[in-house]
């Protein structure tokens, strides 16, 4: 049943305001399916914490005192083998997915492309053709029930995706899964690849490599997106196993050719996962009859655990205190720290030939901070997964009897390579926009209004060459000195298990305050980042959610840096210079001020391409 509504208040907000066509009244139309409960020939599986499934829980009050209350299942749709006694098999009924049938070309091909990955899963799991994929038909209304979708639709900012589905409460099985691809972010990559390339010599040019970039992104979105409505989590520690799962938030992984150019031809992998067809293979297998099911179920996770492919989802990955060194969002490799250095070399590369070619002819040059922002920040999200080696740790999610590695910490000398990588990005000439390129943006003209995505400002309407540097500062300091964080070294430091706060903090003074004095803009580039790092450690002393510890040993690092500034007071004659000391000895005898300080925000990062 489909029902119209109109509402006529006049009150929208500015949200509602961006997305309709008129402020004073909305109108939505709501399909209401009435669905009659599956028949009892689903079996439900029990949830496994390795396997890496959503849950349907319920709590039944019948069960003995010494057994859980909670009951488990996981999500998935219906699926059975012809003949579960033979190896491959036809399906009773294939699971098929139909595609808006409003989707334009090329995406269209590019979404069916990866859509259709997921079949190499379920033949992996010993099924044949049980995943197809078409075109949704005019006739069919996406919002039935029976129709499982990818929607193809448009939004006002590239906002996330999302793979929901609609499932039994009494067993997890999924009725319908429904997909939401946002229109906009394919643009945010084609605009990526663009920042990298700099390809506009006189106009388009031939071979337009953004946009196969950004259409392979398409092939990966689609099945990410359903492979959360076949029951799947993000798996976040599949970037060190060779790009194992369409699960994970894939970065574009880009390197330099033998020539020294930019390489976009393998920025994203092309097939279904190895860690997807072992999540499908627990998750569908159909066994034949007689098979110890939790037996054969419990073989697939602990081979997997023997090549080294483990589930670590969004707690531990998204946290900015997380500690896993393979859970991470949009990184690559197998080693964080080496993976940064790969990073650094395709941003100091696009950003020496970064200049009139990042735009097309006949766009305002104020435009050309729209293309800067993602190529100045290209590190950012491999910055963040070397930060977390430090204070880190490495563990499964292991269960009593399986074998698998619980815990291992992150060594001492692993963590300080970490740290030594992380503070070499605050290094005023890794900070510092090349000259050429800041006079190239003017201030934004009448009718092209500045946006979220830019750099924030403190000069008004010019182009702020601190302000990026200032974001970019703030990055690593921001996971480094993280509460959680700082009172877990203090613990590891105890155990002999890992770098020490004091230590941690040491080097990051030597890589700043006690760093050579540079010159120009890179001086006072490095003042500033001098004072953010101030920042967190005044915060630190003073921040109770931080053990008493690690707040000690801020503060003993405080007092050695008030000696510096002390003695640094006595025999410099730069003017500049002693005015930033003197700031900062000011703001040592009131610490308690810093509560308030934020740093400028960075603009937004994801999603590039990826989903809840």
């Amino acid at each position: 049943t489909a029902i119209t509504l109109t509402g006529a208040d006049g009150k929208a907000g500015d949200l509602l305001r961006s997305v309709i066509p008129v402020n004073d009244a909305i109108t939505l139309r709501m399909h209401h399916s009435f669905v009659a409960l599956p028949d009892n020939g689903y079996v439900p599986r029990l949830f496994d914490p390795r396997a890496g499934y959503f849950t349907n829980s319920y709590f039944d009050y019948s069960t003995p005192v010494a057994e859980p209350i909670q009951k488990q299942f996981i999500e998935r749709h219906r699926l059975k083998k012809k003949d579960p006694s033979a190896p491959v098999s036809e399906a009773v009924n294939p699971i098929v997915y139909y595609l808006d049938n409003g989707t334009p070309e090329p995406i269209r091909t590019a979404l069916l492309t990866g859509a259709k990955w997921w079949n190499q899963a379920f033949e992996a799991a010993g099924y044949k053709n049980a995943f197809q994929v078409y075109i949704l038909p005019d006739s069919a209304d996406p919002m039935d029930i029976r129709y499982n979708m990818i929607n193809w639709v448009h939004r006002d900012t590239r906002g996330w995706s999302y793979g929901a589905s609609v499932t039994d409460p009494r067993t997890g099985e999924i009725i319908k899964g429904n997909v939401t691809l946002g229109s906009l972010r394919v643009r945010q990559d084609y605009l990526i690849a663009q920042g990298l390339l700099a390809p506009f010599e006189n106009g388009l040019p031939a071979d337009d490599k953004m946009l196969k970039m950004a259409l392979a992104r398409l092939n990966q979105l689609a099945a990410h997106e359903i492979g959360h409505t076949l029951g799947l989590l993000h798996n976040f520690s599949s970037s060190v196993n060779d790009r194992a799962s369409v699960m994970d938030y894939p970065h574009p992984l880009i390197r330099l050719n033998s020539k020294g150019d930019i390489d976009l031809s393998n920025a994203y992998d092309n097939k279904i996962g190895e860690w997807d067809k072992i999540a499908i293979t627990w998750g569908y297998q159909d066994f034949p009859e007689g098979t110890n099911e939790k037996q054969a179920l419990d073989k697939i996770l602990e081979e997997a655990a023997k090549k080294g492919l483990f589930f670590i989802s969004d707690n531990d990955a998204r946290d900015p205190a997380g500690l896993h060194p393979q859970a991470h969002l949009w990184d690559n490799g197998t080693d964080a720290v080496a993976e940064l250095k790969e990073v650094v070399k395709i941003r100091t590369k696009a950003l020496q030939q970064f200049g009139i070619k990042n735009i097309r002819p006949g766009v305002a040059m104020a435009q050309l901070e729209d293309v800067l922002v993602p190529v100045y920040l290209y590190h950012r999200y491999q910055v963040e997964a070397v930060c977390k080696e430090v204070g880190g740790m490495f563990y499964t999610y292991a269960i009593r009897g399986d074998n698998q590695p619980v815990t291992r910490p992150i060594s001492k000398e692993e963590q300080l390579k970490a740290l030594n990588a992380a503070a070499d990005c605050l290094d005023p000439s890794f900070l510092k926009i090349p000259d050429d390129i800041a006079k190239l943006i003017p201030p934004r003209p009448a009718g092209i209004e500045p946006t979220r995505e830019l750099f924030k400002k403190r000069t008004g309407l010019s182009f702020d060459l601190l302000a990026p540097a200032e974001t970019a500062a703030d990055l690593p300091l921001s996971f480094i000195f993280h509460p959680e964080r700082l009172s877990r070294m203090v613990q590891y430091e105890a155990q002999q298990q890992g770098l020490g706060v004091k230590e941690m903090i040491n080097v990051l003074i030597g890589k700043t305050w006690k760093a050579p004095r540079r010159s120009g803009m890179e001086k006072l580039i490095q003042q500033q980042t001098e004072q953010i790092l101030l920042t967190y450690l005044l915060r630190s002393v003073i921040d109770e959610a931080i053990s008493f510890q690690a707040r000690a040993e801020a503060q003993q690092a405080v007092k050695e840096l008030s000696a510096f500034i002390s003695a640094q007071e006595k025999i410099s004659k730069d003017s500049s210079y002693l005015a930033h000391l003197a700031l900062a000895a000011d703001r040592i005898k009131s610490p308690e001020k810093v509560k308030g300080i934020k740093q400028k925000e960075m603009p937004p990062g994801s999603p590039i391409g990826c989903d809840l």
